[in-house]
C-alpha cells in the first residue's frame, strides 16, 4: 500500500500567510477606528456633562442633558461599544456584569429646588441576534405607586444611580441584583435593592422580581429616609451572629434554648429605618437608622432576610461587641 503525501508549494504557503496577515491587519484597523470613534464621542460629551452638573439654571442643565442622552445613545449603538471604558469620573455610574450580559449606565440631573431626575441606559446582549441592544431608561418615580411591589420596565423606571451589580448563582443560573441611590428632593433620599432580569425571548430588562423569600409581594427593597441621615446598604462578606433553637436537658427536664452561632457569608447589609419620633409614620423626611442592621443572604435562588444581623469584619480587634459598620456617604463606582 502506497501513501501519497500532498506537498504544499512554497507559493501556497506565501498566499496563506499573506491572507492571514491581511485579515489581522484589517481587524486591527477596525478596532483602531472603533477606538477613534468612541474617543470622539467621549471628548464631545464631556463639556455637555460639565453643563449638566454646573450650569446655573434648570433650563441649561436639561438642554445639555438632552444632547448628552442623544449622543450617548448613538455611541452605545456603535459596534463593540460594550468594551469601551467610559471615563466620566464619578458623575456617571457605568457598571458592567462580569459575563458582559449587560451594562447599566445612570446619572442624575439636580434641579434648583433640590429634586433629582435620573437618566440612563441598559445595554444588553440579545442571544438571537448575537448583538447588544440599547434601552433608554425613563425616570417615572413620581408616578409609581407601591414602588416596592411592582415589576418595572425601561419606559417606567424607578430612577436612581446604581452603585453596584451583585451576581449570585443557583443551579447554573446567574441572578443579578442592583444597589442604587438617588437624592429624590431637598428633604428625602432613597436607596434600593433591586433584582434585574432579561426576557427569555429578547434582551429587554425588567426591574424588580419576586426573589425575596417569604415576602410574597416584595419586588424590590425601597428605603426612603431623611437627607440628613446616613444609611448603609452594601454587599460584603461579613461574620454574623445568628441563633439556633436547641433542646437541652436541665435538672431532668428538656427545655428549648437559643444558642448563638457565628457564620461567615456574603450578604446585603442594610440599616433598619424608622421615624425619629412617634406620629411621623409615612413621612420619609423624618426616617433615620434605628441602630439595627438587617441582612439579605442569597439562599437557594432567593434573598432571605436575617433580622438583627450585626455584620462585622473578620477581625476581633476592630469589631468588639459587634460594633456597626462605619457609615459612608452615598457614592457609586464605575468600571475600572
Amino acid at each position: 500500500m502506497s501513501i501519497k503525501i500532498r506537498r504544499i508549494s512554497s507559493l501556497s504557503l506565501k498566499y496563506s500567510l499573506f491572507f492571514y496577515v491581511l485579515i489581522m491587519l484589517l481587524g486591527m484597523q477596525a478596532k483602531a477606528q472603533n477606538r477613534d470613534v468612541m474617543s470622539a464621542y467621549q471628548r464631545n460629551m464631556q463639556p455637555l456633562l460639565e453643563k449638566i452638573v454646573n450650569a446655573p439654571t434648570d433650563n441649561e442643565r436639561y438642554n445639555a442633558n438632552e444632547l448628552f442622552v442623544q449622543m450617548f445613545d448613538e455611541a452605545l449603538r456603535t459596534e463593540e461599544s460594550i468594551h469601551w471604558k467610559w471615563d466620566f469620573g464619578t458623575r456617571v455610574s457605568v457598571l458592567t456584569s462580569s459575563d458582559r450580559q449587560f451594562r447599566v449606565i445612570t446619572w442624575p440631573v439636580v434641579r434648583d429646588n433640590g429634586e433629582y431626575e435620573c437618566f440612563g441606559f441598559v445595554q444588553s446582549y440579545n442571544n438571537k441576534t448575537e448583538e447588544y441592544d440599547v434601552y433608554v431608561l425613563n425616570d417615572k418615580s413620581d408616578d409609581i405607586i407601591s414602588s416596592n411591589e411592582v415589576v418595572l420596565e425601561p419606559e417606567n423606571w424607578l430612577g436612581c444611580v446604581y452603585q453596584q451589580i451583585i451576581e449570585t448563582k443557583h443551579e447554573g443560573k446567574t441572578y443579578y441584583t442592583l444597589l442604587g441611590w438617588t437624592g429624590v428632593n431637598a428633604l428625602v433620599q432613597r436607596k434600593v435593592i433591586e433584582p434585574i432580569v432579561f426576557r427569555s425571548n429578547s434582551s429587554k430588562p425588567q426591574f424588580g422580581q419576586a426573589l425575596f423569600r417569604r415576602e410574597k409581594n416584595l419586588r424590590r427593597v425601597v428605603l426612603e429616609y431623611s437627607r440628613n441621615a446616613m444609611v448603609n446598604v452594601r454587599f460584603d462578606e461579613q461574620i454574623v451572629r445568628t441563633y439556633e433553637n436547641k433542646k437541652i436537658k436541665k435538672k431532668g427536664r428538656t427545655i428549648n434554648v437559643q444558642v448563638p452561632k457565628e457564620e461567615k457569608m456574603k450578604m446585603i447589609l442594610f440599616d433598619e429605618i424608622a421615624p425619629m419620633l412617634p406620629g411621623m409614620d409615612g413621612l420619609p423626611q423624618y426616617y433615620v437608622p434605628t441602630g439595627t442592621e438587617m441582612a439579605y443572604v442569597f439562599v437557594n435562588g432567593r434573598w432571605e432576610l436575617r433580622d438583627n444581623a450585626q455584620g462585622r469584619l473578620d477581625d476581633p480587634k476592630l469589631n468588639k461587641e459587634f460594633e456597626p459598620i462605619q457609615k459612608e456617604a452615598p457614592s457609586y463606582k464605575v468600571d475600572k
